[in-house]
């Protein structure tokens, strides 16, 4: 699939920041990230995903090979603290991909709890990993769910209710947090100065 270039931003120059991007799927969102991502950084990359069918096999190979292969991928589908919390010595830049994916795994494995205990472990989880990444450029990525149709199901609305939350919560944290349309970083956080 050929897209356009993303267009470029800097990172937070002498102080280190936590960048949050939300869209819809096939926006521009990851490649977006990676671009945030300086040349000379030691990434640490965390994809969420799991290889559960031919599809989600295609899309993590085509995401493996958009990244550099100089970067430490650490795949990770539910206790992205203490993953990221190991491999902090290699890391000047966490690159989080995707809260999306990473909360269906939650919600599957966390079935039986709930929602409210859902809903706690999630957001300490987010604090968790804002407080470990204080100190390094920590770009997190996320869909925004909340635009399109109502699911038709009760857990389907509950898992939009909470990524409408868990994406709240990251903005609230957030130094910087961008909204991709069509493959273009439109600013939300801090908000664009006028013209």
């Amino acid at each position: 699939m050929r897209v356009p270039k993303a267009v470029s931003y800097e990172l937070g120059g002498s102080q280190p920041m936590m960048t949050l991007i939300l869209g819809g799927a096939r926006s521009g969102k990851s490649r977006f990230a990676q671009s945030l991502c300086c040349a000379g950084e030691e990434v640490v990359f965390v994809a969420t995903a799991r290889e559960e069918d031919e599809e989600m096999r295609r899309r993590i190979a085509m995401h493996r090979e958009s990244r550099p292969a100089r970067w430490l991928t650490i795949e990770e589908p539910l206790d992205l603290p203490s993953r990221i919390r190991a491999a902090l010595p290699c890391a000047t830049t966490i690159l989080i991909d995707c809260l999306t994916i990473w909360l269906s795994n939650l919600m599957w494995a966390e079935r039986d709890w709930t929602p409210d205990e859902i809903e706690q472990s999630a957001l300490s989880q987010i604090d968790q990993l804002t407080q470990i990444g204080a100190g390094r450029e920590l770009i997190v990525v996320s869909n925004e769910v909340g635009l399109s149709l109502v699911p038709e199901t009760e857990v389907g609305r509950r898992f939009r209710d909470l990524q409408g939350l868990v994406n709240q919560w990251c903005a609230a944290k957030a130094d910087r947090v961008f909204l991709m349309v069509a493959g273009i970083a439109v600013p939300i956080k801090p908000a664009p100065e006028a013209a």
